[in-house]
């Protein structure tokens, strides 16, 4: 019988680390127990407190470091007035971690409308940020966020990191970005949507469209992964993916903004004319491009796209998956905004909005990366090895298997053999045909995405094969 550890021990392991802030290695963590405690133990310690989420593993091996998980600030807050001899109600509002600049304009931002000071689009924002030179995120921070999102095997293809754990980032980014956005899908609702296409009874027929609309645009940018970028082509079609059936005015879908919008909640007028729209998105597509660091990128992006608003509406939606382009080519842990306050979130763009302040909007990045990172780190992780040759032929078996469903053919060797004809050598094709077929065996509907296939494609197929 595998021996029982109790609470108290790995308390004490817990205890250690918190010691360090800015990270204990095994050694420090060793220290703390003398020189009788086994070193394989202790780290098998740590490996089932990383697994809990209690702790963080930042590097790999023998240069490990650990530290405590970041938590959401709890700000306890007085609502309304009190008469006179009466006890305001108390209410604990969720929120991120913020600098001493993030909490200052948090505040700032949270005065009544009447009080902010009405302000247009600053062009000096976009034209003074020089890549490379100026920087949202300070060093130290891009530093720690390259070493939390790094993949296990950097020698691999743009997106690899976000294919492996595509099934759930498309639950959890679809599910998470929409929750800001106000939808109240949950996220089994959202699971239920995405892998058996079953919409949540009692749910507005908007809130359906906008979760698979997400669905759609995160596929488009994990398999073109290396296609995709900094191009007002890529963010056209983005916002096409996301928007497509939700705007008052379908023929806006992808184009970008002609008229006028206004933004409620805020005091901030955003820029009016189309020629000065056109001229600034492709400013900032080229400083995006411009940019070396994959965060300071990401980062930039979801500044600089909601607050020029070249769409007209949908433009945080663009920006959150734009968000994402740099990490996927760089093979870097996606970013989901699982578990982010829609409060915070949106504090954060209004001191973009208002002030030209990216500090609490920066809190609000760094924290949702940290939270992306631990849930995607331990599935990357707990991931077998890549095989090389399917990794050589995933875009001919993709193929292959995307033809055969949609022409309702069986899955038969023959079949998959002339199918891959040439592009498939012959001292390969026995092998290849072996993987095709098995992978049609193992088809349903949680998978179908990986062969770019809808759902009504693949039930007519396996109808067909009845």
């Amino acid at each position: 019988m595998p021996k029982i550890i109790s609470t108290a021990e790995y308390e004490v392991v817990v205890n250690a680390v918190r010691e360090h802030p800015d990270g204990a290695s095994i050694e420090m963590i060793q220290s703390v127990f003398g020189e009788g405690a086994a070193r394989r133990t202790l780290q098998r310690r740590l490996n089932e407190l990383v697994k809990q989420r209690r702790l963080i593993a930042e590097g790999r091996k023998r240069g490990a470091m650990y530290r405590l998980p970041p938590e959401p600030q709890v700000t306890v807050r007085l609502e309304g007035v009190a008469a006179k001899g009466e006890v305001g109600q108390l209410s604990a509002e969720i929120y991120v971690p913020m600098s001493a600049e993030g909490s200052r304009l948090r505040d700032l931002v949270r005065r009544p409308l009447t009080l902010r000071t009405p302000v247009g689009y600053r062009r000096e924002f976009l034209l003074d940020y020089q890549p490379n030179e100026t920087w949202y995120l300070p060093s130290q921070t891009r530093t720690r966020l390259r070493g939390l999102g790094e993949a296990p095997s950097t020698e691999r293809q743009a997106g690899t990191y976000a294919r492996d754990v595509l099934g759930r980032l498309l639950i959890d980014l679809s599910w998470a970005s929409s929750k800001l956005e106000g939808n109240t899908y949950t996220r089994l609702d959202t699971q239920r949507l995405i892998e058996h296409g079953e919409a949540a009874a009692g749910k507005d027929a908007r809130e359906t469209q906008m979760i698979l609309n997400h669905k759609r645009a995160i596929e488009y940018l994990v398999d073109g992964a290396d296609e995709v970028g900094y191009d007002i082509h890529t963010f056209q079609n983005l916002h096409a993916l996301l928007s497509e059936n939700l705007l008052a005015n379908p023929g806006a879908s992808g184009k970008l903004r002609e008229r006028i919008v206004e933004i409620s909640g805020t005091v901030f007028l955003p820029l009016a004319i189309p020629q000065q729209i056109d001229e600034f998105f492709r400013v900032v597509l080229n400083k995006a491009a411009a940019i070396g660091d994959p965060f300071e990128q990401a980062f930039f992006l979801m500044v600089q796209i909601p607050y020029l608003q070249p769409f007209e509406d949908v433009n945080k939606r663009v920006s959150r998956l734009g968000a994402n382009i740099p990490l996927l080519k760089h093979n870097l842990c996606p970013l989901s905004f699982v578990e982010v306050p829609e409060r915070a979130y949106v504090e954060g763009t209004l001191a973009v909005y208002e002030l030209n302040k990216v500090e609490l909007l920066a809190d609000v990045f760094v924290w949702a990366y940290e939270r992306s990172r631990q849930q995607y780190r331990a599935i990357a992780d707990s991931l077998p090895q890549p095989d090389p040759f399917r990794r050589t032929y995933r875009e001919v078996l993709a193929d292959v298997i995307g033809e055969i469903v949609r022409k309702g053919w069986a899955a038969e060797p023959l079949i998959i053999e002339r199918e891959a004809g040439n592009l498939v050598p012959a001292e390969d094709r026995t092998r290849f045909v072996e993987m095709a077929v098995a992978e049609l065996k193992g088809l349903h509907d949680g998978n179908i995405a990986r062969y770019r296939l809808r759902l009504s494609e693949f039930r007519d197929w396996k109808a067909k094969q009845r």
